[in-house]
């Protein structure tokens, strides 16, 4: 299949995947939810999306801080502010076309820092492995802090009005055997597609186990580790607080507190990789998890929507802003370097 053809299926998937989710949630809004919605806007207190928008913002600046070690760590020196604009850009162009943006961001900081671009994607992907590892930390975190929630979270999500009785409740090993089917459907689905043996199936688990020790243990090979790990704690936390201080914008869920953040995080981190910048996939997520702790489900709806909207406001006004300073910046950044130093 032709490599473009083959992107652009890919990018049709993902975006069908997006619209389903704002129809899944959009589509048993009637009159009555949406005057709950509309007291729960009017009631708001939008001055909280300035502290929100402060901590995402940081959260951005973490990141490309964090981005900035690895780089150094490979014997190239960068400047902070053009790894945030590359970084900014990069979520930007993630927000049409799913992971496109970190080639991009990686070509756009290697063409004014003069990096070779394959070894900026290099660190990329050992980013996104710590990622990975960060949130399965999170969610690890989420159910040992609320143990027996996974369980109703699965009754939030197959009963019909967001709640199950005890005797309808799904006991835990099934939901663990529901995760087990759906992978093992996928692998078979992808086998068949792609005539695989079991032989090559291993050779699949081997090859990507590998390449995920390699490059968890390359973290003990950076010269500043401690500082690397103290950031993505700090990147974490930023995205745990902003969700914890965004439930005190509607009156309707001010009582919640870190459990339910933890949880928030959770969902919606599986949002934002489930369709192209979480577009219907994150509000949906939320709308079906929150429910457990008895939120209201068109409340739980609405404040996902916020949520996202916030999140997504940062990354457009950021990543346009980036457009348009990272060039501006590096005329003024080379014009200074190439300054003799006045004593």
């Amino acid at each position: 299949m032709n490599k473009s053809l083959k992107t652009f299926l890919q990018y049709l998937f993902f975006l069908g995947l997006g619209v389903l989710f704002v129809w899944l949630s959009l589509r048993n809004l009637d009159s009555d939810n949406m005057k709950q919605i509309r007291k729960a806007l009017d009631n708001a207190r939008y001055w909280l999306i300035i502290p929100v928008f402060i901590m995402l913002i940081a959260s951005h600046l973490v990141r490309a801080l964090r981005w900035k070690l690895l780089i150094e760590s490979s014997g190239h020196r960068v400047s902070l502010m053009n790894s945030f604009f590359a970084v900014m850009i990069g979520y930007l162009v993630n927000q049409g076309v799913p992971r496109l943006g970190e080639v991009v961001k990686c070509t756009m900081l290697g063409r004014y820092e003069k990096v070779p671009v394959e070894k900026l994607i290099g660190t990329v992907i050992l980013e996104r492995i710590v990622d990975a590892f960060s949130f399965l930390a999170i969610l690890a975190v989420t159910f040992l802090i609320q143990p027996g929630k996974y369980s109703e979270l699965m009754n939030s999500f197959f009963s019909h009005g967001g709640t199950a009785s005890k005797e309808d409740s799904i006991p835990g090993y099934v939901f663990l055997l529901v995760i087990i089917g759906a992978v093992a459907l996928l692998i078979g689905i992808w086998m068949i597609w792609k005539k695989k043996t079991l032989k090559d199936l291993a050779a699949v688990f081997r090859k990507t186990g590998l390449r995920l020790w390699q490059g968890v243990s390359s973290i003990q090979h950076l010269k500043k580790r401690g500082q690397f790990i103290l950031l993505t704690v700090t990147l974490w936390a930023l995205y745990l607080f902003s969700g914890f201080v965004g439930l005190y914008a509607f009156a309707e869920t001010s009582d919640y507190g870190i459990r339910e953040a933890f949880t928030i995080l959770s969902a919606g981190s599986i949002g934002m990789i489930a369709s192209p910048g979480g577009i219907g996939a994150y509000a949906y997520l939320i709308q079906k998890t929150m429910p457990v702790y008895g939120m209201n489900e068109i409340i739980a709806l609405a404040f996902g929507w916020i949520l996202w909207l916030a999140t997504t406001g940062v990354i457009l006004l950021g990543g346009l802003f980036s457009f348009a300073a990272l060039p501006y910046y590096n005329k003024k950044y080379n014009l200074e370097k190439s300054r003799p130093d006045q004593q």
